[in-house]
């Protein structure tokens, strides 16, 4: 008999298929308050999930006492509770890698987006206000050159780091929880504290996941310490940075600028002050969002999936205590 599994979040049909060789599937391309009752319903004996966003904490699994497998289309997994997955003999997986140069390209993007003010020049020309030939006012500032502060040298750090210094010859500084030598070798990258990033960087990205020990990791002290010509760009959540004291630098003067691709709340509110603030680049969450980066996302986080109900080792397993319980 095989292993009934719920897929709740719209993927191609070769995934589908591909888990449905093994699996029974259960699918559902969204989940809301029409799909929840029948969801939590096909989950009561559900061995497997896939999907990604749902918060999957005590509460969650009580309900679903046969899950042994959750696979997340996500890099970060700060949606999971992991130590009660773990105390339940549950493998918990993710998808990294596959990402790592498409959420790149998105932040640094908006980094160019942000420094040479790309939206609101777009909006002027659109809006027929160009009527002449630009003036100082409306000059951004040159990215080639200038000191990147990485915050968080993982996979999209590095990945960042590549792109600034091979093709815009930026010094790098960075700060991580531990030092990243292949960066520094190969990126020229020099390990700072956080208090050194801030106060040197020209520009600083902060690309650290979710944890209790990032939370409002940039608030109003980290903000007072950048220079006020420094651009912050966002791409890693929205929750570790405090987001009234990023309002205030902004407000204040005390930063140039900021671009944003995530939000302490999404989508976020159309009156949030940030909206209104022409020097605030917004995007709404889109790091992986490409056709071909989301399909390879879900093919890996089928595989996972599969592997684990097959009693293997996912390729990506986050909770690694798990496996004396259950391989």
């Amino acid at each position: 008999m095989k292993p009934k599994v719920i897929v709740y979040k719209k993927v191609d049909s070769t995934v589908l298929d591909y888990v449905g060789d093994t699996c029974e599937v259960i699918y559902f391309e969204n989940l809301d308050s029409e799909t929840l009752p029948s969801f939590y319903k096909e989950l009561k004996d559900a061995e497997g999930i896939l999907g990604s966003g749902l918060r999957i904490d005590d509460k969650f699994l009580e309900q679903a006492p046969k899950l042994k497998v959750i696979s997340n289309i996500s890099v970060g997994y700060d949606n999971l509770d992991l130590p009660q997955i773990t105390m339940r003999k549950i493998m918990a997986t993710n998808t990294p890698e596959v990402l790592y140069d498409s959420v790149a390209d998105t932040v640094f993007g908006l980094l160019l987006a942000t420094a040479r003010r790309m939206p609101e020049l777009n909006q002027m020309v659109k809006s027929g206000k160009w009527t002449s030939k630009i003036s100082e006012e409306h000059f951004g500032v040159d990215v080639h050159h200038k000191t990147l502060g990485i915050i968080g040298m993982g996979g999209v750090g590095a990945a960042i780091a590549k792109r600034a210094h091979f093709g815009f010859d930026m010094p790098i500084l960075y700060h991580n929880r531990s030092r990243n030598l292949n960066a520094e070798q190969t990126f020229q990258a020099t390990y700072c504290t956080l208090e050194e990033l801030c106060l040197q960087a020209d520009f600083i990205v902060l690309m650290t996941p979710l944890t209790p020990t990032t939370a409002k990791l940039i608030g109003e002290k980290e903000f007072k310490l950048m220079k006020k010509s420094a651009i912050f760009v966002n791409g890693s959540r929205g929750a570790t940075v405090d987001e009234a004291a990023l309002v205030q630098a902004l407000q204040n003067g005390e930063i140039l600028a900021a671009g944003l691709d995530v939000y302490t709340q999404e989508p976020i509110s159309p009156d949030h002050p940030l909206l209104s603030m022409d020097n605030v680049v917004t995007l709404p969450h889109i790091g992986s969002a490409t056709y071909e980066t989301r399909l390879k996302m879900s093919q890996l986080a089928a595989e996972n999936l599969v592997l684990g109900l097959q009693g293997k080792q996912p390729p990506f397993l986050i909770n690694r205590d798990v496996l004396t319980e259950v391989l």
